[in-house]
């Protein structure tokens, strides 16, 4: 639409020259007309010189027997017709111009230099839309929110304890004097902490959508530029938006870009950031009481800001916006399901209970993953088969079906996979499994997914034990099939998962025996404090080798657990192993079956039911 548009004011640009070209022309055109006294032209007409006259008004031209034009001008003479006639003049009369006739012939000599005034105005206004503005670095980038679509807390589901808090809010924002008569004062900001897509951002819009005020949003990164003071000015001039739209609703985004401690970066204190934190430090210290106006910001970083942020008077209140629990998850799928066709087969309180740990943006993404499924076969609804296929594309990645697989390395995965569902199967602690396969999907040759009954936070011992078994089974089968030196790379995330979960066992949880409950990781996200990421200043060599030497006891235990399970469940592995070969995909029901001995039925998919059985879902590693 915009290059449309400047096509057009070229084109009408290049006209009015074009056209202004041949005006100057026709303009040439009559100074090249000879100019005559009256007297002379008379003579000339009685000699018989002249052959064709315009008269108009009192101007006359014409044109001579040789060709030659002429114009002159000729007072009031009633007996120059006559002499004319009588020489044989051709002799034509025009009216005088009318005032429509006059303006136009202003308008034409006029033209070329309004023409060129209208360029350079052009070409100025378009300099000063530019990015080369340098009087408008100062001014705020916050956006007034204006839609359409009220957003209330109707509208956010699965954060029932953050909406409660922030409702204090929404009645200060609507009545202040309730709070102010009894000498009580609101938190003057509001931080909101929680993992990404969460729903941060919708509980601010919500807040302003519940008081009906102003929302004015903006980014942290908004306010730092290149140029030393600009940040501070941005925020100066965004607190002075606020005050003339009071009351209102300001809600910075990612504060963590602007709010990071102090005296960590390498400007000290002239660091342009540092300047915009201590600005915004001083704005939010100078509000008054009565001026209505509440900041709202939103990180997942809260551990990085500075102090001084947090303190009473400034975000003294922080609300913690986590990912739902079940119940929230049910809620937030009915919100997204609002404008999709679903099937009768379709219940959504097994689909929330089959996706622990999804945040909101999570389930949006699951409830569009399954309408675009149902779309590409041509369905009228979304059936619960497409919401399960649409969970597995998001936790384990898409199939692909076109990857050429030859028999050896059918095999090969078929055992692996066989394996890690074997141990699961057989230690004390673990979820139950909900698929097992052997189509590579996402970076994966095969999967063995298992899905945890109900919202867990907190794990034993005794399951981190189970689960570095289970993630050794793979390691371990391929080493009792194929031989020791035969074993492949296929393991390696498994190796990785497992190193990464007893460092964190050691380090973190105080799950060794001869470390004791003692905390040995080192922060490595706070770079910025002068410690190196790839040296642990929190132990000491001895202590170092100590760490290293109880990360490789308890993976070598779990792998030597996986081959003894292995050994003692050899036809059940076996079993299994070849059913995966057959049927390459298989449910935690049908691993049931097959190792019980039954025969798998496949003439009627039963997506539901096993979905009811299996509960939960959480990809196996």
């Amino acid at each position: 639409m915009k290059m449309n548009k400047n096509f057009l004011i070229w084109a009408l640009i290049f006209f009015g020259l074009f056209l202004a070209v041949n005006l100057s022309g026709g303009g040439n055109y009559h100074e090249q007309q000879q100019k005559l006294a009256f007297s002379d032209f008379m003579n000339e007409a009685e000699n018989k010189h002249v052959s064709e006259v315009t008269i108009v008004g009192n101007s006359i031209s014409g044109q001579m027997i040789d060709g030659t034009k002429f114009n002159t001008y000729a007072p009031f003479d009633p007996s120059m017709i006559e002499t004319l006639r009588k020489n044989n003049v051709k002799v034509d009369a025009k009216p005088v111009e009318t005032g429509s006739a006059a303006f136009w012939s202003v308008f034409v000599s006029w033209f070329p230099m309004l023409l060129l005034i209208g360029v350079w105005v052009f070409f100025f206004r378009q300099a000063n839309s530019s990015n080369n503005k340098a009087m408008s670095f100062g001014k705020s980038r916050a956006r007034l929110i204006e839609s359409t679509k009220k957003v209330t807390f109707a509208d956010v589901a699965g954060a029932d304890e953050s909406k409660q808090e922030l409702e204090e809010v929404v009645d200060f924002l609507k009545d202040p004097k309730k709070f102010s008569r009894l000498g009580g004062r609101i938190p003057k900001g509001v931080l909101l902490v929680g993992p990404p897509g969460t729903g941060k951002t919708l509980l601010a819009k919500a807040v302003a959508g519940e008081a009906n005020v102003p929302f004015f949003s903006i980014s942290g990164s908004d306010f730092v530029e290149m140029f030393v003071g600009v940040g501070a000015s941005r925020v100066r001039d965004m607190f002075a938006q606020a005050k003339k739209n009071a009351p209102c609703l300001l809600f910075i985004d990612e504060i963590d870009a602007v709010g990071r401690h102090r005296g960590a970066g390498l400007g000290g204190g002239n660091d342009e950031r540092e300047q915009t934190l201590n600005q915004l430090l001083v704005e939010m210290d100078g509000f008054e009481e009565n001026e209505n106006i509440i900041l709202i910001a939103a990180t997942n970083r809260p551990d990085v800001l500075d102090p001084a942020l947090l303190r009473p008077g400034r975000f003294d209140r922080q609300v913690v916006v986590t990912n739902p629990d079940i119940k929230g998850r049910e809620e937030i799928l009915n919100v997204h399901v609002k404008k999709v066709p679903l099937a009768k087969d379709v219940d959504l309180s097994i689909v929330a209970r089959g996706t622990p740990g999804f945040s909101g943006a999570d389930l949006a993404n699951l409830v569009n993953e399954a309408a675009l499924l149902a779309a590409r076969k041509d369905k009228r609804k979304v059936t619960m088969q497409d919401f399960d296929e649409a969970k597995d594309k998001v936790l384990m990645g898409n199939e692909r079906k076109s990857m050429a697989m030859d028999e050896k390395e059918k095999m090969l995965t078929a055992y692996h996979e066989a394996g890690h569902a074997i141990c699961s199967l057989n230690v004390k602690e673990t979820d139950p499994i909900h698929k097992a396969t052997i189509i590579p999907r996402g970076r994966a040759l095969g999967m063995v997914q298992q899905l945890p009954e109900k919202d867990q936070y907190s794990y034993t011992r005794a399951k981190m034990l189970s689960r570095l078994t289970i993630l050794m089974g793979g390691r371990a089968a391929e080493e009792l099939k194929f031989g020791y030196d035969a074993v492949t790379s296929g393991a390696s995330s498994d190796i990785a998962g497992a190193t990464n979960l007893a460092r964190s066992m050691v380090t973190e949880w105080g799950m060794s025996d001869i470390l004791g409950p003692v905390q040995y990781a080192d922060n490595s996200n706070e770079v910025f404090l002068g410690r190196s990421v790839t040296q642990n200043q929190n132990m000491s060599e001895e202590t170092a080798r100590l760490v290293d030497a109880e990360i490789k006891r308890l993976v070598t235990e779990a792998h030597e657990q996986a081959l003894n399970i292995l050994k003692t469940k050899k036809k059940d592995w076996e079993k299994l192993a070849k059913a995966m070969i057959e049927y390459e995909t298989l449910t935690g029901d049908e691993i049931n079956a097959i190792l019980k001995g039954e025969k798998i039925d496949r003439s009627k998919e039963k997506p539901v039911a096993a979905e009811k059985k299996t509960k939960a879902s959480v990809p196996e590693a």
